[in-house]
């Protein structure tokens, strides 16, 4: 198995710019959040495990999940989330590990926004990367992306890991608060570093 590097940080952050900053130097990626659209697709065992929790007032008239709808009652009842959670949790941490487990490169990223705050796939890595920026940043960049109002963006940030308590937890950090032009540098850096350590632990 390939030494995984857990790659996180908070909303607005620049998770994706960096983790495909590394892709391009030939690591592994795979992004928890496309583990978890993929097998809570129609058909798929997550989408049969939220259903018969939640029942049809989870689907859009297509028949797929309404992810706005589960986002959004997530958010507001930790009673709501946590069942959500226990229905979809268990079969991504093992797509994601089997996933991990097909890996032929000298390392690999995963990418986990919530790496840290709920810790289920904290095992699967061996060092955890965290993308920090200015809190006053994240909350620009997801505005302007999502058309969320800033008090929204800050309500979601609430959620997460405090910036200084990420911090804290992280083995490496990259500095993304500056112009996108500088991640390269940082991320070739720690591919170097990666590297070496992977030639390690081999």
């Amino acid at each position: 198995m390939s030494y995984v590097v857990g790659l996180t940080g908070g909303i607005g952050s620049g998770k994706s710019a960096v983790a495909r900053a590394f892709a391009k130097l030939g690591a592994d990626v795979l992004d928890a959040d496309d583990v978890a659209h993929a097998v809570s697709a129609p058909g798929a065992s997550g989408y049969n495990a939220v259903v018969n929790a939640f029942g049809n007032e989870c689907l859009q008239p297509d028949g797929s999940l309404d992810r706005r709808w589960l986002r959004e009652r997530a958010f507001a009842d930790p009673v709501f989330r946590d069942r959500l959670e226990r229905a979809l949790h268990p079969l991504i941490i093992a797509s994601v590990r089997e996933t991990i487990e097909a890996w032929g490169g000298a390392y690999g990223i995963l990418v986990v926004p919530l790496l840290l705050e709920r810790g289920g796939l904290l095992s699967s890595v061996q060092r955890v990367l965290v993308v920090d920026c200015p809190e006053e940043m994240q909350v620009r960049r997801v505005a302007a992306r999502s058309g969320l109002l800033p008090s929204a963006v800050r309500a979601i940030m609430a959620t997460q890991l405090s910036r200084n308590e990420r911090l804290a937890r992280a083995d490496d950090i990259i500095d993304n608060g500056g112009a996108p032009e500088a991640i390269a540098p940082q991320v070739e850096r720690l591919d170097r570093r990666y590297r070496e350590l992977a030639a390690a632990a081999d």
